[in-house]
């Protein structure tokens, strides 16, 4: 290999080459669907989807349509930026503060409001570490502040449980974001949908997008909106997102795209000084709605809330000349003339007692009773008060527009915006191991192979199956079936352990000389340049719900170095490699398709620790299952002889040390990806009881087997020579069709 084309380190790139978005005809007819539809629609596919090529379509689009108005101000290095920022922020924080002091109702009103900017905070960070951007420096940076967000492992210490809590606190309760009705519990106005799309549509590209994605980090903790108005200290501080954008300012100064980077950066930043100055100015105009309401208004807003449950039960009740379903029933029901005769009812006429008709009827025991909350009781009550004192009506209701305005103009852009640089094309039906490894590695260009990606990954499990009555005799693994308990989970962990990692080694007595030590390393290297890559989606905003989730995550987050590159694996096997003098190209590279120092025949198992990764949802398990294997595979006999070997040959040890030590079975990977499948199938049995515990093991256990089925060549072999044996039981089976 020429050593002029050779990937170098550190890694200070500053963004991806430009190149064009794959996508399949049938991806843009459902993406033109979706903008084309309600924003709530559109935040909740970009939240919820994030499997499929649609969603990127989708994020594609959103981009060019809020990027396509962004205009860089001038500015030369972080100092000069953050000036800017900061002049921002003093101008927004009048408006905010008041906002925060507003009374309680209008308070609520606009923190629900804000809620959906709040709690995705940070979220563009989600996939910006991935094997097409590991081991950047900046990349690292950044991941090592989205730990931090994240909670470091421990997500009740996190940026999203952090504002939660700040939210219940100030009397603020809503549904998780990734909830169905998450949106209209919050009230969400459609400015807040459409302005929560660019930073959702931001987390699916980032690696496309790397210059944008630090714009817009800097400019969201530089300005600290959310901050202001919950009254929360930062948890990062500005100090630190600055530390990131000079350090990344800086590399652009050697780098070829340092000026088209700068640009984009800056056009980001305005961007996103825009949308918060547009989005806080609309929080400005909900108040000052909500502050205008009349209490006619403010009850009509109640009646609005409740009209569409409360018509057919109530067809008996008569107000006026007229049914209450009647006055009800439509989609847009004359509010104003209902509450002028519901003033005129004799439900609101004072008795003798003082009381009425209508505020017994919603008190305990009364018919009505648990129909309206605390403060609309409160309202009614006032109301009825009002009119006993002959306050006159004021029916003159003024609708609620905040934010209509923008929202139609950004509608609108997402509608017309088509960027040029998308190929509508079906996916190649036939590449070889190489073109496919390319295309999944960059799959933010290539998403139209997530189809064929699926099916590999399908194929790859189901062919698996079959060690899971021949897999016993593994040598470093033992991927035979068995019913799950956690105590038989943890017993078959420890016999590998023991029996087949441990107990087995023997120092060598003859090394092998460079060229073979060499060769055999090479045959590693594909997989170790993707170390971590199967649980890189883990921690999506969006689908970290669960305990296992956050045990999965900070195993990744160690791969990675939690940030710190010196310790980041694949900055490691760079190292490795170099010192047999083995200097290859980012495997992102189209070069690297064309290397000749790693052998074709091992594409597979990477291809299918990828594939497995870009389904975080739906091969949930199998990823847990996948997990164990190759945690465990970090110990023992193997990798004390190649230790043994690197050092005989004065090669670098680092890759192979780090992970002898950090996958330790007392405390390490190892034992904790057993502890994150006991977490998770504890989870299952509480939720859908023991019968579904197996069913969902099952899955688990096949993402082991699949794992083993790359190490064990000689048993796969002889498996595949012996009768094929019954099938499991009905109730194991997985439905998928095996592949061969």
């Amino acid at each position: 290999m020429n050593p002029r084309t050779a990937f170098p380190l550190p890694d200070r790139t500053t963004s991806l080459p430009r190149a064009p978005f794959h996508f399949s005809p049938y991806a843009a007819e459902e993406a033109t669907a979706v903008l084309e539809g309600e924003p709530a629609d559109l935040f909740r596919r970009l939240l919820a989807d994030q499997e499929s090529e649609t969603t990127f379509l989708i994020a594609r689009r959103v981009l060019a349509a809020f990027l396509a108005t962004a205009e860089p101000q001038p500015g030369t290095d972080a100092e000069a930026i953050a000036a800017q920022v900061r002049e921002t922020r003093r101008a927004l924080e009048p408006a905010v503060t008041a906002l925060r002091a507003a009374g309680t109702e209008t308070r609520d009103l606009v923190l629900r409001q804000r809620a959906p900017l709040a709690l995705l905070a940070g979220c563009w960070l989600d996939t910006v570490s991935q094997a097409a951007t590991q081991p950047s420096v900046i990349v690292n940076r950044l991941f090592g502040q989205h730990f931090r967000l994240q909670g470091e492992g421990i997500p009740q210490r996190g940026l999203l449980a952090r504002r939660r809590r700040a939210l219940v606190e100030l009397g603020v309760h809503l549904p998780e974001i990734e909830a169905a009705d998450f949106l209209g519990r919050a009230g969400a106005r459609p400015l807040t949908a459409l302005h929560a799309a660019f930073p959702l549509a931001l987390s699916r590209l980032p690696a496309s997008f790397l210059p944008e994605l630090i714009g817009v980090h800097y400019a969201v903790f530089a300005l600290g909106v959310d901050d202001l108005l919950l009254g929360t200290e930062p948890l990062l501080p500005e100090t630190e997102a600055r530390a990131v954008l000079a350090e990344y300012l800086a590399f652009t100064e050697d780098s070829p795209t340092g000026p088209e980077d700068r640009r984009r950066l800056l056009a980001a930043i305005a961007l996103m000084l825009r949308l918060e100055s547009e989005h806080v100015g609309m929080l400005g105009e909900l108040a000052a709605w909500h502050d205008g309401l009349t209490l006619d208004a403010k009850v009509a807003q109640i009646v609005a809330r409740h009209a569409p449950f409360a018509g057919r039960q109530h067809r008996s009740v008569r107000m006026g000349d007229r049914r209450l379903s009647d006055w009800l029933d439509g989609d847009t029901p004359d509010l104003a003339a209902f509450v002028a005769a519901l003033r005129e009812s004799r439900q609101l006429k004072v008795r003798g007692d003082g009381s009425c008709r209508f505020l017994r009827s919603i008190k305990f025991g009364g018919p009505m009773f648990g129909i309206f909350d605390e403060r609309e009781a409160a309202t009614f009550t006032a109301w009825a008060e009002a009119i006993a004192a002959g306050e006159p009506a004021d029916l003159d209701f003024a609708p609620d527009t905040a934010g209509d305005r923008n929202a139609e103009h950004w509608a609108r852009a997402l509608r017309t915006t088509a960027p040029d640089d998308v190929v509508l094309r079906a996916a190649d039906s036939a590449l070889d191991d190489r073109e496919f490894f390319h295309r999944i590695v960059n799959v933010e260009r290539f998403p139209h192979i997530l189809a064929a990606a699926r099916d590999r990954a399908e194929a790859g499990l189901a062919e698996a199956e079959l060690l899971f009555t021949h897999g016993a005799g593994g040598r470093l693994t033992d991927a035979e079936y068995f019913d799950y308990t956690p105590e038989a989970l943890r017993e078959r962990v420890d016999r590998i352990y023991w029996d087949k990692l441990v107990d087995p080694y023997q120092p060598l007595t003859e090394i092998p000389d460079r060229d073979e030590v060499v060769f055999q390393q090479s045959t590693y290297a594909l997989g170790s340049l993707i170390d971590g890559s199967w649980a890189h989606r883990i921690g999506n905003l969006g689908r970290n719900h669960r305990q296992s989730d956050a045990m999965l995550f900070a195993i990744y987050a160690d791969e990675m170095g939690r940030g710190d590159i010196a310790k980041n694996h694949i900055t490691l096997i760079h190292h490795v490699l170099a010192s047999m003098d083995i200097l290859l190209p980012h495997i992102r590279q189209d070069e690297f398709r064309d290397q000749g120092d790693l052998p074709d025949g091992l594409y597979g198992f990477s291809i299918h620790q990828v594939c497995l990764s870009l389904f975080p949802d739906t091969l949930y398990n199998e990823i847990l299952g996948y997990n164990l294997g190759i945690e465990m595979f970090g110990l023992g006999e193997m990798r004390l002889h190649e230790i043994q070997k690197l050092r005989r040959h004065h090669f670098d040890v680092s890759y192979e040390e780090a992970h002898l030590s950090i996958d330790n079975f007392s405390a390490g990977h190892a034992r904790q990806s057993a502890d994150i499948i006991v977490s998770y199938l504890d989870d299952v049995r509480r939720n859908s009881g023991e019968e579904a515990v197996q069913r969902e093991w099952r899955r688990i256990w096949r993402g082991y087997a699949s794992f083993a089925y790359f190490v064990e060549h000689q048993l796969v072999r002889a498996a595949r020579e012996r009768p094929t044996p019954p099938p499991l039981p009905a109730d194991r089976s997985d439905d998928v069709d095996l592949v061969i």
